[in-house]
């Protein structure tokens, strides 16, 4: 399925972060994946930008296989690590906000006689979704609705992401991320599964939002005493509100032909084929994007099977867009499921049954255009079938 322009995937490790992104979205309806995940899917405010909200708990594999989990549940334009983290450097604040420009893996390495070494592994920030998130900084919008005495400053700079928590400026872990990763600005425990999992799903674009709750230098207890998890929390929540739906129009703008990678520009071509000897030239074309038909089969008039796939991508889409309840998908999937048989059904009666099917189903998404448009032109190929 292609990338759901309209929709970024926002997770979080604790429920205050979630509770903070939760805060800033309207229209909030249950999404239940099969293995047990809940989603919740809602609109940012004052903006047509939807997200699927989640909270994945603590540590990188976690949040690696539940934000896998998730870019194949809802194909996302982006995704969204938000939450808190541990300041490394003096000069960033408690409560001040940090987008990664890189994320450290940190514990990877090697043991040997004279000590460990180190085998790093990170992963870069696009340069697109870099671009965007310098551009919302420099706005200043998003920090509309703070509170008048919160000022927080965004910082772009690399995070290592572990599997402990640090607590320490002393530490043998404090001494090897010094060490190793000289200029991580923050530290925390899920960045790394998220970018891994991007990466893996075709460079889908990751950003981590991190806003800074310690100093991870042994003062945690009396920071956390002073509620700077909340605060740092909000105000991490409140740069992704803003960032989420400039990322999710610029791969609208991608997928129209404006700009990105799923652009199709008309281009100038001109094919010459020199044929000699015996040979013919049978067919010729420039540049072909799609399924290409040359003569006709009679056994496989409008490529049904692959039109009901298509179908069923579209009924998906619908239904996570919120065009069609529980019901009324599942309902249309077992009438999908039924027409994919009559599909493989090599009878004389094929034909009618699957308009019967059909027809069924068009009663169940009539409401929803694009589905009906699409059943419309199914049913006709259909009829004209021998």
């Amino acid at each position: 399925m292609s990338r759901n322009s309209g929709l970024v995937v926002i997770l979080t490790a604790l429920n205050l972060e979630y509770e903070a992104v939760r805060d800033r979205l309207t229209d909030l309806r249950l999404h239940r994946h099969a293995a047990g995940t809940r989603f919740e899917v809602g609109r940012i405010s004052q903006s047509d930008c939807q997200v699927a909200l989640a909270l994945v708990g603590k540590g990188n594999h976690p949040a690696a296989v539940l934000a896998e989990r998730a870019m194949a549940e809802f194909s996302p334009a982006a995704v969204l690590f938000v939450g808190v983290a541990g300041g490394l450097w003096p000069n960033i604040q408690l409560g001040d906000v940090v987008v990664a420009s890189k994320i450290y893996a940190y514990h990877g390495g090697t043991s040997e006689n004279d000590g460990m070494k180190a085998r790093p592994k990170a992963w870069e920030i696009p340069h697109e979704a870099d671009q965007i998130a310098h551009h919302v900084d420099r706005s200043n919008d998003w920090r509309r609705g703070l509170p008048a005495d919160s000022t927080p400053t965004v910082h772009f700079g690399p995070i290592a992401a572990g599997e402990v928590v640090q607590d320490s400026a002393i530490s043998e872990q404090a001494r090897w991320i010094r060490q190793h990763y000289n200029d991580a600005v923050a530290i925390e425990m899920e960045g790394a599964g998220v970018a891994q999992a991007g990466h893996l799903n075709r460079a889908l674009p990751v950003v981590v939002v991190r806003g800074i709750s310690d100093r991870a230098d042994g003062s945690k207890a009396t920071t956390d005493g002073r509620n700077w998890q909340p605060k740092a929390a909000r105000h991490a929540a409140a740069f992704a509100a803003a960032l989420a739906p400039e990322l999710a129009t610029e791969v609208t703008r991608s997928r129209s032909g404006t700009a990105g990678r799923d652009r199709r520009m008309p281009m100038n071509m001109s094919n010459q084929n020199i044929a000699t000897g015996n040979a013919r030239v049978g067919v010729q074309a420039g540049q072909i994007h799609g399924n290409v038909t040359v003569g006709a089969d009679p056994n496989r008039p409008i490529g049904l099977a692959a039109s009901i796939a298509d179908l069923r991508d579209l009924l998906k889409q619908a239904h996570l867009d919120g065009h069609l309840d529980e019901e009324t998908y599942a309902a249309a999937e077992s009438e999908l499921d039924e027409a994919t048989d009559c599909v493989r059904d090599g009878s004389a009666g094929k034909k009618s049954r699957l308009l019967v099917v059909l027809k069924r189903l068009r009663g169940l998404v009539a409401d929803v255009s694009e589905l009906a448009v699409r059943l419309a032109a199914i049913i006709a190929a259909v009829k004209g079938m021998p």
